[in-house]
Parts: C-alpha cells; sequence; structure tokens
C-alpha cells in the first residue's frame, strides 16, 4: 500500500451536463461547426457540451468587437462610468463564486477549495482594475518654454484578442480582462476547449452588470482555427496569450503579419534556492506547496530546489515526509489539496519525464507513477521527488507541468545562481535563507520577473506579474498590467503666434 494520504469519492450526485455558447455581441450564439464534450479529468463522465467555433465565427466577433470600439460606447465613457461597471462585476463574481467553483473542478480536476478561493479572489482583482479606470492619467509638461505646452496622452490600444488556457481558467482570464476593460478596450475572448465554463458564466454576469453588447465576446472552440484568427486578424489590434511557450511562438508568429502588439505569459522552470541557515521547516512547507499546487500544472510552480549540499539529504527527506502528508483524492472533498491531472495524454507525458530521468541515473526517492483514486480511477499522479539530477537532464530543464520535484545541489551562491539561470526560463525564483544580504545578492542576480524571499507564490493585484527570457514578454496586473492595454500619444501645443517662420521673403 502507497504510504500517501488519499482523500476516496464522496458519494455526490454530479449537475446536468452543463451547455455553452458563444457570446457574441451580447447574445448567445450556437454556431453551426459541431460541439465539442469535455469529460471530468477526476470523475468521467461528460460535465460540458461546448460550440466548436470555426474561423467565421471568430471574424463575427471580432467584427463586434471593432465596432463596440469604434463607435466609443465603451471606451469614451468615463474612468467612473467604467469603473462602476467593475465593481457590479466584482459583487456577482463573489455572489455566483460556489456555483462557478463547481463547474471548474469538475472540468479541471483542481480542489473545489481551491476553485472557490480563486473565483472569489478574482474578484479582488476586478476590483482593483476599477480602481486604476479611475486614475488612470497621462503626463505634462510645463517647462517646455512660455510659448509650449505637452500633453502625454493614454489611450486605449483599440480591439484585443484573450486567449487563455486550461490550469486557472476564471484566474488567469481576470488578470487581463478587467485590466483591457478598465483601459477602455473592446475584446475578444477564447478560453481553453477543456475548462471553458466559466469564461461563459462570466458572459452572463457581465451583461447584468451593464456592459454594452459588443465591448466583451466569446468565441469557444480549438486554437485551430479559432485561436489564429483571433492572432492574425487585421482588425485586432493586440493579442495577449497565456500558456505553453511553444504555442506562445505560434501566436507571436500569427500576430506578426499585422505587427499588432502581442503579450504573452509562457512558461517557468521555477527554482527554490534553500541556504543552510534558512527556517528549513517553513522552507519545505512552501517548496511542497510549490510543487504540488493546482498539481503542479502551474507555471509558477516550484518544479526545482537547488539545495546546499549541506543540507540537502536531511531537507529533502523531509520535504519526503510531508509529501506524504499532503491529500491527494476527490476534488469535490473540501479536505482534498490535490486533484486530478487533466487528460490522461498529459498525466503520460509528465510519466515520460520521470521515466527518462531515471533511465538517466536519477532516483526517484518518491511517488513516479500514477495514482488510481478509489471510486475516481487512474487520472491521477502520485506525488514525486526526483534527487540525484544533473543540470543537463530535460527534467531538470524542461517545463514538466505536473506533481514533480526536482532536486539539485550547490556550495556557493555564484554556483547557486548559475544553476538558477542557466535555464531558457525566467518567471520566477526563490530563496530561502536569514541573511538579507544573501537573500539581497540572490534577488539582484537572478534573471527572473518575480523573485520570493522566504515564501513562495505570495501575489497581489498591485504587484505587477511576468517573465523573462522565453518565459514571456509584457506585464499583467498592478499598474503595469494596464499600461500594457495602452497607447501613448503626444500632444505638442504651441501658445499663441510665437513661432518664428522658417520660410524667410526674399529682400
Amino acid at each position: 500500500m502507497l504510504d500517501l494520504t488519499i482523500i476516496p469519492a464522496l458519494a455526490v450526485t454530479l449537475p446536468e451536463v452543463r451547455v455553452n455558447r458563444h457570446w457574441i455581441d451580447g447574445a448567445s450564439a450556437s454556431g453551426d461547426t459541431g460541439w465539442i464534450e469535455r469529460t471530468s479529468p477526476s470523475h468521467g463522465v461528460v460535465v460540458s457540451r461546448s460550440a466548436a467555433g470555426s474561423a467565421q465565427d471568430a471574424q463575427t466577433a471580432i467584427a463586434a468587437a471593432r465596432a463596440a470600439f469604434d463607435d466609443g460606447r465603451w471606451s469614451q465613457l468615463s474612468g467612473k462610468a467604467r469603473a462602476t461597471v467593475l465593481l457590479k462585476v466584482a459583487d456577482l463574481i463573489e455572489a455566483n463564486a460556489d456555483r462557478m467553483a463547481l463547474i471548474e473542478t469538475l472540468e479541471s480536476g483542481k480542489p473545489i477549495t481551491q476553485a472557490r478561493g480563486e473565483i472569489s479572489g478574482a474578484a479582488d482583482l476586478w476590483r482593483y482594475a476599477a480602481s486604476l479606470a479611475r486614475t488612470l492619467h497621462g503626463d505634462s509638461h510645463n517647462s517646455l518654454g512660455q510659448d509650449m505646452l505637452a500633453v502625454v496622452l493614454k489611450e486605449p490600444i483599440g480591439v484585443v484578442s484573450i486567449i487563455t488556457p486550461w490550469n486557472f481558467p476564471f484566474w488567469i482570464l481576470s488578470q487581463k480582462l478587467p485590466f483591457a476593460l478598465a483601459a477602455g478596450c473592446t475584446c475578444v475572448v477564447k478560453p481553453s476547449e477543456l475548462t471553458p465554463s466559466t469564461t461563459v458564466m462570466l458572459a452572463e454576469l457581465l451583461a447584468e452588470a451593464g456592459l454594452p453588447a459588443g465591448v466583451v465576446n466569446i468565441v469557444l472552440g480549438h486554437g485551430q482555427p479559432v485561436g489564429a484568427t483571433l492572432a492574425s486578424d487585421p482588425r485586432v489590434d493586440m493579442v495577449t496569450f497565456t500558456g505553453s511557450t511553444a504555442v506562445g511562438r505560434g501566436i507571436a508568429a500569427a500576430a506578426s503579419s499585422t505587427l499588432k502588439k502581442v503579450a504573452l505569459e509562457l512558461g517557468g522552470k521555477n527554482p527554490q534556492v534553500i541556504f543552510p541557515d534558512a527556517d528549513l521547516e517553513s522552507a519545505a512547507d512552501a517548496v511542497v506547496f510549490g510543487v504540488y499546487f493546482n498539481v503542479g500544472q502551474c507555471c509558477n510552480s516550484g518544479s526545482r530546489i537547488i539545495v546546499h549540499e549541506e543540507i540537502a539529504e536531511a531537507f529533502t527527506a523531509r520535504v519526503v515526509e510531508l509529501s506524504q502528508q499532503v491529500a491527494f483524492g476527490d476534488p469535490l472533498d473540501p479536505a482534498t489539496q490535490v486533484g486530478a491531472i487533466v487528460s490522461p495524454e498529459h498525466g503520460q507525458r509528465i510519466d515520460a519525464y520521470v521515466t527518462a530521468a531515471r533511465k538517466a541515473g536519477a532516483n526517484v526517492a518518491m511517488g513516479g507513477a500514477a495514482l488510481t483514486v478509489p471510486g475516481l480511477g487512474p487520472q491521477f499522479y502520485q506525488p514525486t521527488v526526483v534527487t540525484g539530477v544533473t543540470p543537463d537532464m530535460a527534467i531538470a530543464r524542461e517545463e514538466v507541468f505536473g506533481p514533480v520535484l526536482t532536486v539539485l545541489t550547490f556550495r556557493t551562491l555564484d554556483e547557486a545562481l548559475h544553476l538558477v539561470n542557466d535555464a531558457d526560463y525566467g518567471l520566477s525564483a526563490g530563496v530561502w535563507s536569514e541573511n538579507i544580504h544573501t537573500c539581497l545578492a540572490f534577488a539582484r542576480g537572478a534573471q527572473a520577473g518575480t523573485v520570493w524571499t522566504n515564501t513562495w507564490m505570495d501575489g497581489f493585484p498591485e504587484v505587477t506579474f511576468g517573465g523573462v527570457k522565453q518565459s514571456g514578454l509584457g506585464r499583467e496586473i498592478g499598474r503595469q498590467g494596464l499600461d500594457e492595454f495602452m497607447e501613448t500619444k503626444s500632444l505638442v501645443m504651441r501658445i499663441g503666434r510665437t513661432r518664428a517662420p522658417w520660410v524667410r521673403p526674399r529682400s
């Protein structure tokens, strides 16, 4: 018997299959190209049926967003008016969090407690975006001389395509959409075909909150043809995408034909560096949280730890001990901390990385195989810790996107930073030490968009998020997240008729 904490299936009645349709120009639309059924990764039954969008559906949605932007029904409203709508949406999200969390749990396999926290917490992102809508401003230059005045304006970029992933479908949408709306943009949204329901449910809340028709449009379906159309259509001014680095490259290539702005939040191979003087119990708990949160299907997953060689054996043993206490199992049980892998194919991909590492000489100290939960089936994966890893192994360099932790060791700060930065990714990094000088030196040397010190994955709407290198382009949330959706215009004005003539009459 596995020495793990397993939560078996609850005896519950699942809701009826949810039917999702496109939302275009303020109305529901089915399209005519068939349906996509989503089978719950945890419960093995169909839980939603969604319209399979076509290129024409995407083009119709883009036309609606273009018309809504050009006639100013949203972009020309005051910041106060836009903020009022966003605040109403936030209230409605909180009021509907339980029913939205249930379908998100069934579609994604994540624990119900986590889904509730993400959806209710997303309301705070909408409220913060509302505050930015009211405080949005440009700049002025009144020191150019008595006869000159210049004003730098911030204006909405226009029509924005938003393409979101399956791992945090509502949270990531809320890192993008309310900020685009606060800026005055209109949008076309394509959620993942695996987890579309909460995005469609949001459309109902937007209408209830009074958002004008056409300002937000939703097209369901696959990346081909829907996502490709949203990235390449010349009527779109910007595309923002969260997902894998490989798909991000394709989005950038599709957008390049029209030179539209692209914002990409992509993959990560995020390290936590553990020094001997750290609070090792807190560090071990954070490591376990960082690698198993959302089954490791998280761009910010702390999927590799770099531990000082003096403490590596004892620290890894403690991580294994804590991993055995993490509750894996039925995501509908509030006690569950880790749910199901999103698809059988993804589970096979995770296992392939572990198998390859073992063949390359690494040691699987824990886990390394699929996990069958009583009453639910095998679409789960054991908490896995891999030691004896060398920096050249694929499992140490590539994004596994599962509950798999790799352990490397170091002797000096310089060696630790070399291991941290010897990666294609640069999304986030962490350091554990009681020495403030060590933490500051690490923070300045680490090539990452976010550096956590003595914590992991704490985030706030006010603090911007994004990566460097192949982890992406641009920033989300914070004031910088609003600026992504703005264009800057300089207005230069001469006061009075003071300009000397350039053409002088002949004498």
